[in-house]
């Protein structure tokens, strides 16, 4: 894999994680780590082109199908790919079927010669009501661990990650994080792909009361409930996802232009 200073052309592919939900822009839209990723890059390599397919509410085998083709029509220098997560919150998801066909991508894109970075699930165990999906993120995340070591692609750690254990990483929705741990997460996949940046991951979160925050989220268990858990029921049984009738924010691969302050 290239190292420092070697990318000339990035394509990400993946859900609402790779898509940036809730980093949002002044304009509605979403910014998230894969767009700072791509500027920490392009501050090394201004010609950098950079393309990014992912949609909030795709499943595995829509990226696969939908997204993957045209990245190896592409054949980009790097791909980041995060998938699968919204197939093993389904009840009754088969893991190990998920692991299987996120390998036949990622066999795939190696196979055409591209660097492929990959990211576990985070760590859900301070997450009220969310933590009873830990074990099965758990399983999935010891699958991509050996689908990278089989296939040489690299791992970004996000169960790793202890400033992701607070809950000011995360939306409201306890799904998505907010724009400070995409910042974290960008600046994680840079220093996994050897790429320098000014700013540290680990850096600490200020001191909070955590009691106070570990009330709240409980209060909030039922508004929880109410806004994110029984409409995203609701939107399963009908077969629907976020993501219909919406494209991709960069379906093109294209200059990104001038670096911002992701560093």
């Amino acid at each position: 894999m290239r190292g420092f200073g070697g990318f000339e052309s990035y394509v990400a592919l993946g859900d609402s994680f790779t898509e940036g939900l809730n980093d949002e822009l002044p304009d509605g839209s979403y910014r998230g780590w894969a767009d700072r990723l791509a500027e920490i890059l392009a501050a090394e390599r201004p010609g950098l082109r950079y393309a990014n397919f992912a949609l909030r509410g795709k499943l595995l085998d829509e990226v696969v199908e939908e997204q993957l083709p045209a990245a190896l029509d592409i054949r980009p220098d790097l791909v980041t790919l995060c998938a699968g997560g919204n197939d093993i919150i389904v009840p009754g998801a088969d893991v190990d079927a998920a692991a299987e066909r996120f390998e036949g991508a990622v066999a795939k894109l190696r196979a055409a010669g591209v660097d492929v970075l990959i990211f576990t699930g985070p760590d859900t165990k301070q997450m009220s009501v969310m933590s009873i999906l830990r074990g099965k993120v758990a399983i999935y995340n010891a699958h991509l661990w050996a689908i990278a070591d089989r296939h040489g692609a690299r791992v970004v750690d996000l169960w790793a990650m202890d400033p992701l254990h607070d809950l000011r990483a995360w939306s409201d929705d306890r799904l998505h994080f907010t724009p400070e741990g995409h910042h974290r997460i960008a600046l994680r996949a840079a220093e996994v792909l050897g790429v320098p940046t000014e700013g540290n991951w680990r850096e600490p979160w200020p001191v909070a009361d955590e009691h106070a925050n570990w009330i709240s989220l409980r209060r909030s268990d039922l508004e929880w409930t109410r806004m994110y858990l029984l409409p995203w029921i609701r939107r399963h049984l009908r077969g629907e996802s976020m993501g219909d009738g919406l494209a991709p924010k960069r379906p093109e691969l294209s200059p990104l232009g001038d670096a911002t302050d992701a560093r």
